[in-house]
């Protein structure tokens, strides 16, 4: 059976969790507190992610899977989730590269700081929070654009675009962002959470 190394609050785990509950595919969940360094033991780094990262993938066989968008490429191959037709596929990466590099540094680090850090922020966090919210709320609104006349952002139906930028984009109130402005993000969002095996994320449970 396949095996997620998660922490339950991370928006790249819970992409990852998603998906595999829309594809009814069973799995064991492993958790770790990331805050308390679990990720950066030597057990970890040597077996799981030399990175330090979660979340991992592991299979059966034992071979290990990191970066939250390869594991949900892996997972949807031949499924509907991941088109078939190749302009669609770059389309869905289009949408998750933008995701990660634009979307998760703003909104995701934002709700971090203020929702999951333990210790206080710093000077230079402090002073990045405004350009942060600035940020983020420009990629909000580039999603924002991109559902615009549509339910899905690519080709008529869910696919792990919908799914990767929904990880962190449904919390973004939790970093101060606040979504009354963007109505195709939030009906967007309702849409998402009556696919059949939706699940919530979920807060840690190391408390």
């Amino acid at each position: 059976m396949l095996t997620l190394h998660d922490f339950l609050p991370s928006g790249n785990g819970y992409k990852c969790r998603l998906l595999l509950r829309f594809l009814e595919r069973p799995f064991v969940l492993k958790e770790y507190n990331i805050l308390a360094g679990e990720t950066r033991t030597e057990a970890f780094l040597g077996a799981l992610n030399a990175n330090g990262r979660i979340p991992v993938l592991q299979m059966e066989d034992g071979r290990c899977l990191s970066e939250s968008g390869a594991i949900l490429n892996y997972l949807a191959q031949d499924t509907p989730f991941l088109p078939g037709d190749p302009w669609d596929r770059a389309q869905v990466l289009k949408w998750m590269f933008f995701e990660q590099y634009t979307l998760e540094p703003t909104v995701a680090v934002r709700r971090f700081w203020l929702t999951e850090q333990e210790t206080p922020l710093t000077p230079l966090q402090e002073a990045q929070l405004p350009d942060k919210l600035e940020q983020g709320h420009a990629a909000l609104g580039v999603l924002e654009g991109g559902l615009a006349g549509r339910d899905w952002l690519v080709g008529g139906r869910p696919t792990i675009a919908d799914i990767a930028l929904y990880g962190y984009t449904h919390v973004a109130p939790e970093g101060g962002y606040e979504l009354d402005a963007y109505p195709n993000i939030r009906a967007w969002m309702v849409r998402m959470s009556q696919l059949p095996g939706y699940v919530k994320i979920t807060h840690r449970t190391f408390d």
